[in-house]
């Protein structure tokens, strides 16, 4: 008998494989397609990739703006794609290193469920004390006639094109649909997003998400806000506006980036009692389902789909399940769109604590008061908030636009997580010349208040 099985090897459940097996215990990791989930082989780490590229190559474009003169730069999608593998095959390398290390044992296979303390693969049974349940999402299909059809692309389809369309549709405006949206842009596709919804990025503080809109609008990117899709056809995307009217939009490509929905159908969830519905398995911030010695974490659960949120949660469930009291933070995980210029966030939105009725105080700054910042982004433009307590001044919330917030948006994690307070943060010294400096300044502002 193991002590741990853990059913997917994804971010959340390798990681969780392999802390546990660094603690001694007999584990197993269960996975039917790739180490590494679909963050590392077909979403995180695949997007980025591309995404590095297409910004190199809108930098060479506008080279001359740094001073630097460049020959007319051409794209080149399968060298693109070629790089992708190469650091795609790296990285599972690393993953497998990781769990050789940790004396895991790795099963090939898809696993079912065949009791609170039992998990099938094929016909072989393999029992546990624990069972931690990480199969992560897939990409949603929403009710939307044509849309499921062969001339309609998904994320993983979109990383496998052989060459650029002229135009592309993209149905959905959250970060998927964004950072690809900022790729093809880049590169010179012709993009169109259409979002049911009134503002992008949906549950990004709503001034960054407008700000971020009006940035990739000036790339080219054209929005169509509060627009239903109501049927796809081929190369074809047929809107509702809010007023009622009908459009049509015509594209090379058409991109279903409408989210992702937890992977939880045939698992024999049902069979031994796990509360669960399409949204996700039910879990408490330990990690634990309704059924004892069962723990989920990851994509699986629908609480934040982010894979440094499944790491988080999956050892969170490990701690826990040997005897080290642990609980995860919701609200001091960050959040990043990789889009140019990039948003990222941690903490309470403006329109949460509004709606929570928790008085707060403000500050907002341009990126611009880092030196740094102007260094590397000319003609760029960005903009650093941070949001505190009234009372006792304790940070909320800190949501920034511009590139490389991703790089120090951890400090605000910390900030949050650590329940640290303005007056905390006053002396804290900040390096020179970094981006990182204009939330320094925001900070400062707030002391001076």
């Amino acid at each position: 008998m193991y002590d741990l099985i853990v059913i997917g090897a994804g971010p959340g459940g390798y990681e969780a494989a392999a802390l546990a097996g660094r603690m001694g215990k007999k584990t197993a990791l269960i996975e039917r397609e790739y180490l590494g989930g679909a963050c590392l082989n077909v979403g995180c780490i695949p997007t980025k990739t591309f995404l590095r590229s297409s910004r190199l190559f809108d930098e060479c474009r506008n080279g001359a703006a740094y001073g630097v003169e460049i020959p007319p730069a051409r794209f080149n999608l399968a060298a693109v794609a070629q790089r992708k593998n190469r650091v795609v095959a790296a990285l599972t390398r690393g993953v497998e290193g990781l769990l050789k290390h940790a004396k895991v044992d790795v099963i090939r296979g898809t696993a079912r469920m065949a009791s609170r303390q039992s998990a099938q693969v094929g016909a072989d049974t393999y029992t546990a004390r624990n069972i931690l349940i990480a199969t992560g999402s897939r990409p949603a299909v929403p009710p939307i006639p044509g849309i499921g059809s062969k001339s309609v692309i998904d994320s993983t389809g979109a990383l496998s094109l052989t060459e650029l369309p002229a135009s592309i549709a993209v149905i959905g405006g959250g970060y998927i649909g964004l950072e690809f949206a900022g790729f093809f842009s880049s590169v010179g596709v012709e993009v169109t997003v259409v979002e049911m919804l009134p503002a992008i990025a949906a549950g990004c503080d709503r001034d960054i998400s407008g700000r971020l809109q009006q940035a990739l609008k000036k790339s080219g990117v054209v929005f169509k806000m509060s627009h239903k899709v109501t049927a796809v056809e081929d190369g074809r995307v047929l809107c509702e506006g809010p007023d009622g009217v009908r459009s049509t939009i015509e594209a090379g490509c058409i991109l279903n980036a409408t989210g992702r929905v937890p992977a939880v159908e045939g698992l024999g969830l049902e069979d031994i009692g796990i509360d669960f519905d399409g949204r996700g398995i039910q879990t408490s911030d330990q990690g634990k389902t309704n059924v004892p010695g069962i723990w989920a974490c990851g994509d699986v659960t629908g609480r934040r789909l982010l894979a440094h949120a499944a790491t988080r949660e999956g050892v969170t469930a490990v701690n826990n399940m040997f005897g080290k009291k642990d609980r995860i933070r919701y609200e001091s995980i960050p959040s990043v769109i990789y889009t140019h210029p990039e948003a990222a966030g941690v903490g309470r939105t403006e329109d949460e604590l509004k709606a929570l009725g928790i008085e707060y105080r403000k500050s907002v700054v341009p990126m611009s008061v880092a030196g740094r910042f102007l260094v590397e982004n000319e003609g760029g433009s960005g903009v650093v908030k941070v949001l505190a307590g009234t009372r006792y001044g304790e940070i909320l919330g800190v949501h920034m636009l511009g590139d490389l917030s991703s790089e120090f948006v951890c400090a605000a994690a910390q900030m949050i997580e650590m329940e640290m307070c303005i007056e905390d943060m006053v002396n804290v010294v900040f390096p020179h010349p970094t981006v990182s400096e204009a939330l320094k300044q925001a900070i400062l502002e707030l002391a001076a208040v």
